[in-house]
């Protein structure tokens, strides 16, 4: 994420990046909102929530290069020493690269923004260019960041999805190629492809990111293992040492019986399952000390490697139905947000990162306060269904307002699109490929 805040505090963006083939970037930002102004602000994030593509404050459907976008109030409560902690405002966004160039556009859509930042404390200026300095001055960044296919851009999403309803809509509406061989059915599409300048586009190959990028996400994976080696004797002695206080900190921890009150659940159930994509946000103490602070932060630091360079096409450690998410602290590291963009119910959410990666849920979420017990880090925990289901919708807050570029394609429909995309050009066999309309 380094490379993001770089991004966005340029003073230029310049003509090549302009030309930069997309990789995606997340964005966040978070401002302590006023007191007296939560009220207004809650009526104004209900009201872009109803139309969040098209509202007249921020019209997220009109700035390119969006994948997936939200903002969320966080009420106001206490710390674990019962210090009050202000409201708080999170705007987070998935991007197309280059960063510059969508900022500047989506902080000049609408007229919202001065509005919506009027609401937070030490915003005073006006004018775009007020909002492009708070902006930026409240962008934090995140600890974890998953990509579900890096290279993806929004464009190449949209452009597969038409291709494969206009190639369905062929098939389906011409009876006589249903008498063909698949390999003369696949000939007339490719020419009808060819002839319909919207499509023709989508007989190239999809281009990967820019050589630049791609060399500096390669120094990425050569360095931090390089690292890891000229540290490995220090490791040696330290991992015991670590893993003898983390099982004394297990011990001493204390699980919460907290069950999610009904008004709390109507409030998330408002906003879920109107489509086959869904969004999940939820936000967690960690708890008290240095210990715990420093197994977060390694954990996640380990994360956002795996999710760079391993687990970067369509793949979180088994579970293929996340399409972005981060894991963001913030509060001076006291608390973390984790928000993802998710295929399905929130029930089969859950019950796919018991199934399969439980271990890792348990790797990070059992440093934040309440978390069911675990042993060694890994194990327990998040295996306790009924009690790992209860703490997080305990811990979900409610998205406000949420912007997705393509609600209606799962995972699964753009892995296959763009395999159809793929087929056009040959390489996959003419049945196996027809079968994917």
């Amino acid at each position: 994420m380094g490379a993001v805040r770089r991004d966005l505090t340029g003073a230029r963006s310049g003509d090549r990046r302009h030309r930069e083939l997309p990789h995606q970037v997340g964005v966040t930002f978070v401002a302590a909102v006023r007191a007296d102004r939560l009220d207004s602000l809650r009526a104004l994030l209900a009201e872009m929530g109803g139309d969040p593509a098209g509202n007249a404050h921020i019209p997220f459907g009109r700035v390119g290069g969006i994948h997936y976008a939200r903002f969320f109030l966080l009420e106001p409560t206490a710390d674990l020493a019962g210090n009050a902690i202000p409201g708080e405002l999170f705007f987070m966004v998935d991007f197309d690269s280059p960063i510059p160039a969508r900022l500047d556009n989506l902080l000049t859509a609408g007229a919202g923004w001065e509005e919506i930042l009027g609401h937070c404390e030490g915003f005073a200026g006006t004018g775009v260019d007020a909002c492009k300095k708070f902006f930026r001055e409240h962008a934090v960044r995140d600890a974890a960041y998953y990509v579900n296919t890096v290279g993806l851009s929004v464009d190449q999403v949209r452009l597969e999805s038409s291709l494969r309803e206009a190639l369905e809509q062929l098939v389906d509406g011409s009876p006589e190629l249903h008498s063909l061989d698949p390999a003369a059915i696949r000939a007339k599409l490719v020419d009808f492809v060819r002839g319909t300048p919207a499509l023709e586009g989508s007989l190239e190959a999809a281009q990967p990111p820019e050589l630049a990028w791609q060399l500096r996400e390669l120094g990425h994976l050569l360095l931090v293992p390089v690292v890891g080696l000229i540290l490995l004797p220090l490791l040696l002695v330290a991992i015991p040492l670590w893993l003898v206080a983390l099982r004394l900190h297990e011990r001493a921890d204390v699980e919460s019986a907290e069950k999610p009150q009904p008004a709390h659940l109507r409030d998330l159930e408002a906003i879920e399952d109107f489509g086959p994509v869904n969004q999940f946000t939820a936000v967690g103490f960690i708890k008290p000390g240095w210990f715990r602070t420093m197994t977060a932060r390694t954990v996640l630091f380990l994360v956002n490697f795996g999710a760079r360079h391993i687990f970067n096409h369509a793949n979180l450690a088994g579970v293929k139905t996340i399409h972005f998410a981060r894991w963001t602290f913030f509060d001076g590291g006291r608390r973390v947000v984790f928000a993802s963009n998710y295929d399905g119910a929130l029930e089969s959410y859950m019950d796919d990162f018991i199934d399969k990666v439980a271990w890792g849920l348990n790797a990070v979420f059992s440093n934040g306060v309440g978390w069911p017990a675990t042993r060694w880090l890994l194990w327990g925990g998040a295996r306790h269904e009924t009690a790992f289901k209860n703490f997080l919708r305990v811990h979900q807050a409610p998205t406000q307002v949420w912007y997705s570029a393509y609600p209606t394609l799962t995972a699964l429909n753009i892995a296959n699109n763009s395999a159809i995309r793929a087929g056009l050009r040959g390489g996959e066999d003419e049945r196996s490929w027809l079968s994917r309309l």
